[in-house]
């Protein structure tokens, strides 16, 4: 055997010996639970313009929110949208006045919320897609009060679940470790994980016939709630 052939046959070996010996680490996080912020809301927009007919109330127990003028009469396809968007909102007073105004617009709304359904799912996606962990406590509560708000909602829904779980996917068994935090979480409801599944079964029992199966497709591991 020539020199060359020696030395190229030595260098091989130990290429090998040190691949075989080298510890091979995993992919790079991809960032799946990385905070993403959002661009400024139109909400806020509308909020800092004084276009919206409620004002703050200061109380001893807390504030609220004051509506000018009787909340079944306002224009849902206009306003439920625009409270929708300030989900994103993480600031007092914005994301204040958005949350509680989605509850009130929700809680009095009736058959207007049902058409109103195809204008809030990218409010709904782009409020999910912050990752942020205040936000992913707040929209799965006003998921649950939208799904619950009236005759047909839950049903309307089970069309865009590609859009809304696909996060629900990610962050579905996340939950805090310390017994602390466990106990506060739970108090407050502010557990990421439990906020999911209580929401992914809300789904199922309002989305008809369907929604399981569209519900498995999108979360793989999430198992039915029905019984038969």
């Amino acid at each position: 055997m020539s020199r060359k052939k020696k030395e190229l046959k030595a260098q091989g070996f130990t290429l090998k010996a040190t691949i075989k010996n080298t510890m091979v680490e995993g992919p790079p996080d991809a960032g799946a639970f990385q905070e993403r912020p959002s661009k400024p809301t139109t909400f806020r927009l509308f909020y800092e313009r004084g276009e919206f007919p409620m004002a703050l109330q200061h109380k001893p127990g807390g504030n609220r929110i004051v509506w000018r003028m009787e909340i079944e009469k306002l224009d849902y396809h206009h306003y439920l949208p625009l409270f929708f968007d300030g989900l994103c909102e993480t600031i007092h007073l914005y994301e204040f006045f958005a949350r509680q105004g989605v509850h009130d617009m929700l809680e009095h709304g009736g058959p207007k919320i049902l058409p109103v359904i195809p204008q809030l799912i990218i409010p709904i996606r782009t409020a999910l897609n912050t990752r942020n962990p205040q936000v992913m406590t707040t929209t799965p509560k006003v998921l649950q009060h939208l799904v619950t708000s009236g005759d047909k909602v839950g049903e309307a829904l089970v069309p865009y679940y590609r859009q809304i779980l696909p996060i629900f996917n990610i962050f579905k068994n996340v939950n805090i470790n310390s017994i602390d935090g466990i106990e506060y979480s739970q108090r407050k409801r502010e557990n990421i994980g439990d906020l999911i599944q209580e929401t992914l079964e809300l789904f199922e029992r309002h989305g008809g016939k369907d929604a399981f199966i569209n519900i498995k497709y999108m979360v793989p591991t999430y198992q039915s709630c029905m019984t038969s």
